[in-house]
């Protein structure tokens, strides 16, 4: 069974350690700048979780969740990553599963994952 993760960030930094974490917690990660190549990849492949930055270039977290949600299912559990200080608010604005504020603890990160994953 497959346990892909999509990581949708526009710091690359951020990115890249968030998909190196991932995958040594035994997930395969797959990574997008922004919220229009992440639509990209999900036309060819199923994800079990989104991580969703809310601020990016292109195309944004709200305009991601929108254009996602209004594809046909089944949908991958979302949860925002955001440094704003209404993390939850914001997770609800898009009906996320859940929220993670940046900076963020790596462990919480892998535990977050864990939880909400869905299966495939």
């Amino acid at each position: 069974m497959s346990r892909r993760i999509l990581v949708v960030e526009d710091d690359p930094a951020l990115r890249t350690l968030t998909e190196a974490v991932l995958d040594d917690a035994g997930y395969e990660p797959l990574t997008a700048s922004n919220g229009a190549e992440a639509l990209e990849i999900l036309r060819e492949k199923q994800v079990q979780l989104i991580l969703l930055d809310m601020r990016m270039p292109v195309m944004d977290g709200w305009a991601f969740a929108e254009a996602y949600h209004a594809r046909p299912g089944p949908h991958a559990p979302v949860v925002v990553l955001t440094a704003a200080q209404d993390a939850q608010k914001r997770a609800k604005e898009i009906q996320a599963a859940g929220w993670i504020a940046k900076p963020f603890d790596l462990d919480h990160l892998v535990a977050t994952v864990g939880r909400l994953a869905a299966p495939m």
